[in-house]
C-alpha cells in the first residue's frame, strides 16, 4: 500500500493491547481522542492487536471479528501509530508471551512510521529493546493524577501551558537521569511520576507517554475497583493504593471506612457495599485540553510530513 491509498486522510494503527476488561473502553477513548483532535482533518484508524496476549474467548472473538490482522502491519504504509501498554504477567519483560512481536514492531515502525506513540509498557518495551533501560519496580503501584511541568521544548507541545494533570497507573517507571543520558529528550515530568512524556527522533519520531492522557474521567476508579476485587478474592496480598489527587474529601472518605471493613471480612461479597463515589465532575478531567493539544499538534505533524512527501514527489 502506498502513502496515498487513503486518498487524503492520514492513516493511523492502533495497537491495542490492553487487557480484555479494558480492551473495548481503550479502542474508544483513542478513537474519541483523536477524532476530537483531527478536528476538520479527515482520519482512518486501523486497529491491530499482540497476537500472543492473553485473551479470554470472547476477545479473542471480538479481535477477529473487528481488528485486522497482526501480520497486515507489515505490508502497510501508516502515518503514524499508536501502541498501548496492558498489565504486566512477569518480572522480566522479556519473558512476557509477546516480547518477540512487540520488539519486532518497534524495528517496523522505525522505518515505516512518520511517528509512533508508545504508552506506559509498550514505551518500557520499546526503550528497553532499543538502549537497554530496564524499568524499575514501584514498591506500591503508582496510581492517580500528578502535576506535570513543561521542562522540553518541541512541536508536539505547541501552545501547552507550563504545568498540567495527567492520570499515571503504573507498576513500574523509567528513570529520567537514564533516559536523558541515553539521549531522549524529556518534555514534561513530575515530582512524583517522574518523567511523564520523553522523545527520541530517528527515521521515525518516538513519543513516550508514561502516563495515559487518553483516560476516561472514572478510569482510575474502574481500576482501583478491579484491584479492590482482587483483594477480596485473595488474588493480591495487600489491599491497593487509593490513586492520588483524584477523590474529593468525601469519596475518599468513604473509601477508607471501606478499606478497614475489608480488612476485617475479607469476602467478595463484600464488593457490593464498594461506595457509589463521582469522578465525572470537571476536576476529575482536568486532563482533557492537554491532551487534546498533544494529539492535535500531533496528527498536524503527521498531516505536514504528508504534504512534503507528496511535494517531494511530484
Amino acid at each position: 500500500m502506498s502513502p496515498h491509498d487513503e486518498g487524503d486522510s492520514i492513516v493511523i494503527g492502533l495497537v491495542n493491547n490492553m487487557p480484555d476488561g479494558a480492551l473495548k473502553t481503550t479502542e474508544r477513548q483513542f478513537r474519541e481522542l483523536l477524532c476530537a483532535a483531527a478536528g476538520e482533518m479527515p482520519l482512518r484508524l486501523r486497529i491491530f492487536s499482540l497476537p500472543e496476549a492473553l485473551r479470554g474467548e470472547a476477545s479473542r472473538a471480538y479481535i477477529t471479528e473487528n481488528y485486522e490482522k497482526f501480520s497486515n502491519l507489515w505490508t502497510s504504509r501508516l502515518d503514524g501509530l499508536i501502541v498501548t501498554g496492558t498489565e504486566p504477567r512477569t518480572a522480566v519483560l522479556t519473558e512476557e508471551p509477546y516480547w518477540h512481536s512487540l520488539t519486532k514492531l518497534v524495528d517496523w515502525a522505525q522505518e515505516n512510521t512518520t511517528s509512533t506513540v508508545w504508552s506506559c509498557l509498550a514505551a518500557h518495551a520499546a526503550v528497553y529493546h532499543l538502549d537497554g533501560i530496564g524499568r524499575q519496580r514501584y514498591p506500591e503501584k503508582l496510581s492517580g493524577v500528578f502535576d506535570c511541568v513543561r521542562s522540553g521544548d518541541h512541536r508536539i507541545l505547541a501552545d501547552a501551558p507550563h504545568a498540567w494533570r495527567i492520570p499515571h497507573s503504573r507498576s513500574n517507571d523509567l528513570p529520567a537521569q537514564a533516559l536523558t543520558a541515553a539521549g531522549y529528550q524529556i518534555l514534561s515530568t513530575s515530582p512524583v511520576a517522574g518523567a511523564d512524556m520523553f522523545i527520541r527522533q530517528g527515521k521515525s519520531l518516538f513519543v513516550y507517554l508514561q502516563g495515559h492522557p487518553e483516560y476516561d474521567p472514572d478510569s482510575l476508579l474502574r481500576e482501583y475497583h478491579r484491584d479492590v476485587s482482587r483483594f477480596l478474592r485473595r488474588e493480591r496480598e495487600a489491599y491497593p493504593q487509593m490513586p492520588s489527587g483524584y477523590f474529593d474529601a468525601a469519596a475518599a472518605t468513604a473509601l477508607v471506612a471501606f478499606r478497614e471493613r475489608a480488612l476485617l471480612e475479607r469476602h467478595i461479597d463484600l464488593l457490593a457495599d464498594f461506595p457509589a463515589v463521582d469522578v465525572q465532575g470537571r476536576s476529575a478531567r482536568a486532563w482533557r485540553p492537554q491532551a487534546l493539544r498533544l494529539y492535535a499538534n500531533w496528527l498536524a505533524l503527521l498531516a505536514q510530513s504528508r504534504l512534503q512527501a507528496h511535494a517531494r514527489a511530484l
